[in-house]
């Protein structure tokens, strides 16, 4: 490559040491650029996956992360990537692309997915260090993963939950436009929950109020965990949480109990428990992730059932928490029209996709046309029919 770049794939992360990595967009709360800290692009989550034994060549996630490197060896660029034997854990779906190559001889798995494991939460991907970051090396990284998937020899590379100002580099390589929605959370700058339900219709309002009220009956609390609270006492009752609730929704859970221990370890700061307790134990929990502007929802698990107490632990905890600390928005992870009634606004979101075969390439390019017209005419939908009232909130830009 020019300018003595080049770029490798590296298939272990714990390979990759933690003060390189943090040198890159997102990666690090002290890395100097523009782009908010996203913590699950940071060193910390991202090797607790691959050492859990969560996301390896076992479970179908073998590392394929891209690196970009200078003539001396130091990483100036990086795109976290697996080869996936299978298409689950990914929240952007192509089973339906996978069956009709298939169909007609072709062969679509392995695949390179380009993403956070099991992580649905939108984010750079195209990771550059400081005084590279800008138009050229984001091109220079969507083309050199590009030539690595024809290198590698398999069908395709997915690049999901892009952050919207990387679209332009994908756009002029060549890559395919898939778009989807979210739910998210803005925070106008409320004083309160109450200063936000303030907003709603009153209705809408006294409908939340009723639901709030009746989620904690029969002596339930709420705790908020982060830090030191995090004991490895917590881990095992919120592992059982998901274990239970991930079981009977997924039929297996993805992430391994000793993955909590090490984000418990390596970024306990960035973790927020929201824990309800009955009787003097916990009975369900939601797992949150601090970034830099946003608070990620990400799972939620429960060993009792209690009218109303999923919203109250994922989304209107969530909100409090990001009003109390001044965060511009909550992310409540993948689908879930019922968000919307609570606050939670659909917001696009974005993947590239570069596929080999020009006649799956052909038929896939026509098909998200169509998709994209379907998801701007649903989140039109969904966004007239908000809890706010008129003219009160827009829907947060594309």
């Amino acid at each position: 490559m020019t300018d003595n770049l080049t770029i490798r794939i590296e298939k272990s992360f714990s390979a990759i040491s933690p003060e390189s990595w943090s040198r890159l967009s997102s990666a690090s709360k002290s890395c100097p650029t523009e782009a908010p800290y996203n913590p699950f692009l940071s060193h910390a989550f991202l090797s607790s996956l691959e050492e859990s034994g969560s996301a390896n060549a076992r479970t179908g996630w073998l590392g394929h992360h891209l690196l970009l490197e200078n003539g001396s060896g130091a990483l100036i660029g990086a795109v976290p990537g697996y080869l996936k034997s299978h298409s689950q854990g990914e929240y952007v779906f192509d089973h339906g692309w996978a069956d009709a190559f298939e169909r007609a001889g072709g062969r679509y798995y392995p695949k390179l997915q380009c993403s956070v494991p099991f992580t649905p939460a939108t984010g750079p991907r195209l990771l550059v260090s400081s005084g590279h970051d800008g138009p050229s090396t984001e091109l220079t990284l969507a083309a050199g993963l590009q030539e690595a998937t024809r290198q590698i020899g398999v069908s395709s590379a997915h690049v999901t939950f892009i952050a919207e100002g990387q679209l332009p580099a994908f756009e002029e390589t060549g890559y395919l436009h898939r778009t989807d929605k979210q739910f998210h959370f803005i925070n106008e700058g409320y004083a309160d929950h109450d200063a936000f339900l303030e907003t709603l219709a009153s209705r809408k309002r006294k409908a939340l109020k009723k639901e709030r009220r009746a989620a904690v009956e029969h002596g339930i609390t709420i705790d908020w965990l982060t830090g030191r609270d995090l004991t490895e006492n917590i881990w095992d009752q919120f592992f059982a949480f998901y274990m239970d609730t991930g079981g009977r929704k997924w039929g297996r859970p993805y992430l391994t109990r000793t993955f909590y221990s090490l984000i418990g370890e390596r970024m306990p700061d960035d973790i927020l428990l929201v824990v309800a307790k009955r009787g003097g134990r916990y009975v369900a929990g939601a797992i949150n992730f601090i970034g830099g502007d946003a608070l990620y929802g990400r799972h939620w698990g429960c060993i009792e059932e209690h009218p109303f107490l999923h919203f109250e632990v994922c989304y209107h905890q969530a909100i409090d928490f990001a009003l109390e600390k001044g965060l511009k928005r909550v992310e409540a992870g993948a689908q879930g029209e019922h968000k919307l009634a609570r606050g939670y606004l659909p917001v696009t979101t974005h993947s590239m996709h570069y596929i080999v075969h020009p006649g799956l390439r052909r038929a896939v390019a026509d098909y998200l046309e169509h998709e994209r017209e379907d998801v701007e005419s649903m989140n039109d939908y969904l966004s007239e029919h908000s809890p706010f009232r008129k003219g009160e909130r827009q829907q947060e830009q594309d």
